[in-house]
């Protein structure tokens, strides 16, 4: 008998949801705390922003990805279940642990900064451009995830927490990427807020680009005709 080292479903979910609610309480607390020191200067703000959360996050991805392929985003988890993967079974637990690891991770930064445990968002977030971007930014997040994983797994965590550091700077919505993430950031009036009413067309663009990334790639990174491996006899 064969028995499977794969960690068990409810270890994987609860490393998605700590992971993911570390990961806001990194966006948002630094978000805040960048604001408070920044004295108005909305790019210093940003910038600390920016070095927190790709920081924070390849921390996440060491630390959790052997347990649950440390995904903290849903789009990233459909992508593995088209892809095999990860069985289609367990992608309703990995979705709920990433988005109440998300809201939870909200409400500790705010709790750490003495603010409400939530409150909406007021931050606009709306039109084609903020949309347009969430697609760019979510395909070439998955680009890096799926070629990096195809190519040189060891770098992904690396190559992933580089592209966002890059992509907070070179998007107009400065690449949220993630529709847990993004729901969790409506939550929030603070820095790295989204108002609710622009959450869903960014959550649209983001599984859109998910699609597009699952169709491009399979192609892209289909093996050659004629490459099968040999048998030797």
């Amino acid at each position: 008998m064969t028995m499977s080292l794969e960690p068990s479903l409810s270890r994987r979910g609860v490393s998605e949801f700590i992971g993911t609610a570390f990961l806001l309480a990194v966006i948002v607390g630094s978000g805040i705390m960048g604001e408070n020191l920044s004295g108005g200067n909305v790019a210093i703000a940003l910038l600390a922003n920016t070095l927190a959360t790709g920081a924070g996050l390849l921390a996440m991805i060491l630390a959790f990805g052997p347990i649950s392929g440390a995904h903290f985003n849903p789009v990233v988890t459909l992508t593995s279940a088209l892809n095999g993967d990860l069985r289609w079974k367990d992608v309703p637990a990995y979705w709920a642990a990433q988005f109440l690891g998300g809201v939870s991770g909200v409400f500790a930064a705010h709790v750490m900064f003495g603010l409400k445990a939530f409150a909406y968002a007021q931050k606009e977030r709306s039109g084609f451009s903020q949309g347009f971007s969430e697609f760019i930014a979510t395909f070439g997040l998955l680009a890096v995830i799926l070629c990096g994983a195809r190519h040189r797994t060891s770098a992904v965590p690396f190559s992933v927490a580089a592209y966002v550091t890059a992509g907070y700077w070179f998007t107009a919505s400065t690449a949220l990427a993630n529709p847990a993430v993004t729901v969790a950031r409506s939550l929030t009036n603070t820095f790295s807020g989204i108002r609710p009413a622009d959450a869903p067309a960014f959550i649209a663009a983001q599984f859109a680009a998910a699609a597009t990334a699952f169709v491009v790639f399979r192609w892209l990174l289909a093996r050659p005709e004629g490459t099968q491996r040999s048998v030797r006899i």
